[in-house]
């Protein structure tokens, strides 16, 4: 499906950060919310110090006990390890079949392969046709099903005119050609959605942003604020709720958090001002924004939108990557700066959010399960947005 892309947000950081001192929002600055600027201050180090926290407000149904190694059911996760240091502003993350892990570097359009029992990075391709900016660039990235035949990765490009879904074989450390399979989806330096994942199905999901410009996620004819669902050769998948169109659910604000328990789909998702959340995601739902933000209640149901599972206060979250393991969903915060757990009963009800890591680490965006069970867990603070440590960014190893 070709569609011709919105004309880029050409706006500069600096712009973005006068009209901040203008709004009092944060628009381009915050990633997934337009809450007042929080200065965070830092120690000698460089390592951020933790954020001050508010208990949640009465519609967000968070039970979070913010702090390190909160407990509950299985123990805290435990710090195990660092895989990698000195990458800069990680996006995706997936692995081969053979142990070995994809990583994407937003800002830089790389992408690197971490290989043998040393996790040892290897630049396997520069995307020539990424035009990073704001939060667009070389976003996420998924392993085929099928790779041990096809050897195809999936890869979520910003380029100057869209955001797009191209593919191409890796051969050991080299990438061929990127094809294009999906185009079309608006871009703009902020909301640009970007994670992809293979369900279950063999099918093919991908989050999208509505650039802000909320409108577009209300429009079941517009790829920005959705999910959508396509066949590993970008066609709308069947089943779908318009067998002509990619769309599987709508109505998200900026989704970059996508993991399935068992058959069922669930994504972290960025909100405005007040709440974000983390959804139950079913085919052909709206989700209600720019209508409600977090729990619209009776009236949002009477009106065929659906509540979320769990919502967050912004300055708790800003919830990024997201994966399933030991039976809880765990998602990175970015403005948060922690590793949030929920636990998952069956695959349909989220509960008990508890917080882990907070501020220890700055930024967190990527998560997601290795073959050896534990989770790789990307830091996000050579985004613009954060404050750099020493060896940052990193992927740190976390046992669940």
């Amino acid at each position: 499906m070709n569609r011709p892309g919105p004309l880029r947000c050409s706006r500069s950081l600096a712009l973005a950060a006068v009209l901040v001192l203008v709004t009092g929002t944060t628009g381009c600055l915050e990633e997934g919310s337009t809450s007042t600027v929080t200065l965070i201050e830092t120690t000698a180090t460089g390592t951020p110090l933790p954020v001050p926290t508010e208990a949640p407000t009465d519609q967000g149904s968070a039970d979070d006990t913010e702090g390190k190694g909160t407990g509950g059911k299985g123990g805290p996760p435990e710090l195990v390890g660092t895989i990698a240091t000195d990458l800069e502003a990680p996006w995706g993350l997936a692995f081969l079949p053979d142990g070995d892990a994809l990583v994407t570097e937003r800002d830089t359009a790389r992408l690197l392969r971490l290989t043998g029992p040393d996790h040892e990075v290897v630049e396997v391709a520069t995307i020539e046709t990424a035009a990073p900016e704001g939060e667009g660039g070389l976003l996420g990235v998924a392993v085929s099903p099928t790779y041990d035949e096809d050897g195809l990765v999936y890869l979520y490009v910003t380029t100057a005119t869209d955001n797009r879904v191209v593919r191409a074989v890796l051969d050991g450390d080299t990438l061929g050609e990127p094809e294009p399979i999906l185009t079309g989806i608006p871009n703009g330096f902020i909301h640009d959605g970007g994670q992809l994942v293979f369900g279950p199905d063999g099918l093919l999901y991908v989050s999208t942003g509505e650039i802000g410009e909320p409108d577009r996620a209300a429009d079941p004819d517009d790829l920005g604020g959705k999910i959508l669902r396509i066949t590993p050769d970008g066609d709308p998948a069947p089943g779908n709720p318009d067998p002509d169109s990619p769309v599987f659910s709508l109505g998200h604000r900026n989704v970059q958090g996508l993991a399935f328990v068992r058959n069922q789909l669930w994504a972290s998702e960025f909100g405005a001002d007040t709440f974000d959340e983390l959804n139950l995601v079913r085919s052909g739902k709206d989700y209600g924004w720019p209508a409600f933000e977090g729990d619209g209640g009776k009236a949002a149901r009477q009106q065929g939108y659906v509540d979320p599972a769990i919502t967050w206060d912004t300055d708790d979250a800003s919830p990024s990557g997201l994966a399933y393991a030991k039976g809880h969903l765990w998602l990175g915060a970015l403005k948060g700066q922690r590793l949030w757990r929920v636990e998952v009963k069956g695959s349909k009800k989220a509960q008990k959010p508890r917080a882990f890591f907070l501020g220890d680490h700055g930024r967190l965006r990527g998560v997601a399960l290795a073959p050896d069970g534990t989770l790789w867990v990307t830091t996000s603070n050579r985004d613009g947005r954060g404050t750099p440590a020493p060896g940052d960014d990193k992927i740190l190893q976390v046992q669940p």
